[in-house]
């Protein structure tokens, strides 16, 4: 802004009041032009950024041209004056922000990592059957398959309000805080796991399957929150080693059991240990936490997707139809859990962006509209890719039907969009949307008007709808993205 304050050659000396000005200044002879245009051009980016008159007056006085020189240099009354010229000759021209870095953008290897520790227990199915084998009930399946059914579903319900609880702590009182709350929740949830199995009958091999199933939930929980997907990667080694045995050969079933007991003890192991860790770590001052109801949806939540994944694999059974594709359904979703998390990060990434982008409320939901609709399609045709290989992979396993591979797809859906609902912290409409689509369908089963296959399709694509209807406008708000 030197230049404000130049002489121009030829002028008579400055009074003692202009003789203190920075010298240096570009020459201008009188007969030349208007000085004005040569300031415009020379404040250009700060008119044009300027909301009023006034921000350019301060940087012409800041840059200290006195009045003096404001009436003889540029013919005018003073600054503000000289300011408002400047103000109506440049045309406005706010410059746009920088880019900002994208906080949600995640690279693919965390995802497929826990996309793997979500998938390797399935084989523990394979290698405990003989745990499971004996007489078969009334809908042929395994005696006290519903014992292990009711311990999965009372942990993953304890599980998910518990990881939803522990995170709350994590952020408002560090890993200790964290680590205390995992101490009492896990053993807790893995209790009443248990119970589940034993208030039902069920022979003695189902229960201890089912105790320990409870365990090794309640330590893969613990360690996820703390961040120890790997250590839990380290645990599963055993029966992800009696899964590729299993490929070629059954093995007997002492080695089965004991690659499940060293499975289920390394996990406990490296989930006491972290969590002790954790609780023997700094403690900073713990900020206001929300009550445990706070935690209530998310634990709702997760028994409702529970039902419906039990429905989507058990459903033609329950119906005694047969010819169910349970097994490759729910390895596709639990394996779809990856590209799940990724595709929630992009999304809320991509949302961030179209906020910036829009320039009205009606343009921010149409473009919330466009990023949701593009990652909830990208996440159902990573599940329709993983459907059709663990189908084709699987013993004896054919391509499902449309109908079916449709439903499966819906039910996706709803998994996806509760997820990402429970991501920016809605929790109570995903979890309601998904228990009464569970009860619908258990009273479809029950009335069997239809088969199961329908059922699911006409039950989850509705609940799809009103949770995609109720992402979009959640994310077409600007206070969502703050």
């Amino acid at each position: 802004m030197s230049g404000l304050l130049r002489l121009v050659p030829g002028e008579p000396e400055p009074s003692h009041e202009l003789a203190a000005a920075p010298t240096g200044t570009r020459s201008r002879p009188r007969w030349a032009a208007d000085p004005l245009d040569e300031l415009a051009e020379e404040l250009a980016d700060v008119c044009a950024a300027a909301v009023h008159p006034d921000e350019i007056a301060a940087v012409l006085e800041a840059d200290g041209l006195t009045g003096e020189q404001i009436a003889e240099r540029y013919g005018r009354a003073d600054a503000f004056e000289l300011a408002a010229e400047l103000f109506a000759r440049v045309p406005r021209g706010h410059p746009e922000p920088a880019p900002r870095p994208d906080p949600w953008r995640a690279g693919p290897w965390q995802p497929l990592l826990r996309s793997v520790v979500f998938t390797l227990p399935g084989f523990g199915y394979a290698l405990g059957s003989p745990l499971l084998a004996g007489a078969r009930d009334r809908f042929g399946m395994p005696a006290g398959i519903w014992a292990l059914v009711a311990s999965a579903l009372t942990a993953w319900a304890w599980n998910q309000g518990l990881a939803h609880r522990a995170y709350l702590r994590l952020a408002a009182g560090g890993r200790a805080a964290a680590g205390r709350s995992l101490s009492v929740g896990a053993p807790l949830g893995a209790l009443l796991a248990t119970v589940a199995a034993l208030a039902l009958r069920a022979p003695a091999g189902v229960l201890v399957f089912a105790a320990g199933q409870a365990l090794y939930l309640a330590a893969a929980t613990a360690l996820l929150v703390l961040g120890r997907e790997r250590l839990l990667l380290l645990a599963l080694l055993p029966t992800a080693t009696g899964g590729a045995v299993l490929v070629a050969a059954r093995p007997p079933a002492l080695l089965g059991t004991g690659l499940l007991v060293a499975t289920v003890g390394g996990a406990l192991f490296a989930a006491g240990y972290e969590t002790l860790r954790a609780r023997r770590g700094e403690k900073p001052p713990s900020g206001p936490v929300p009550s445990p109801a706070a935690s209530l949806p998310y634990g709702l939540f997760g028994l409702g997707c529970g039902l419906l994944t039990t429905f989507a694999a058990l459903g033609d059974a329950l119906a005694q139809r047969g010819g169910g594709a349970g097994g490759p359904a729910v390895i596709a979703l639990t394996l779809s859990m990856g590209p799940a998390e990724w595709l929630l990060y992009r999304c809320r990434g991509r949302s961030l962006a179209a906020l910036a982008a829009a320039t009205t409320t009606t343009g921010l939901l149409w473009r919330a509209a466009r990023v949701l609709a593009l990652c909830a399609a990208g996440y159902l045709a990573a599940l329709t890719a993983l459907v059709l290989a663990v189908g084709a992979l699987w013993p004896g396993g054919t391509p499902p039907a449309p109908g079916r591979l449709t439903a499966l797809l819906a039910l996706g859906a709803v998994l996806w969009t509760g997820l990402l609902l429970q991501a920016y912290g809605t929790a109570w409409a995903p979890a309601l949307l998904c228990l009464g689509a569970a009860a619908a369908e258990a009273g479809a089963l029950l009335l069997g008007a239809a088969s199961p296959v329908t059922d699911q399709l006409v039950i989850c694509s509705g609940a799809a709808a009103a949770l995609l209807a109720v992402a979009t406008a959640l994310l077409g708000r600007i206070t969502t993205h703050r």
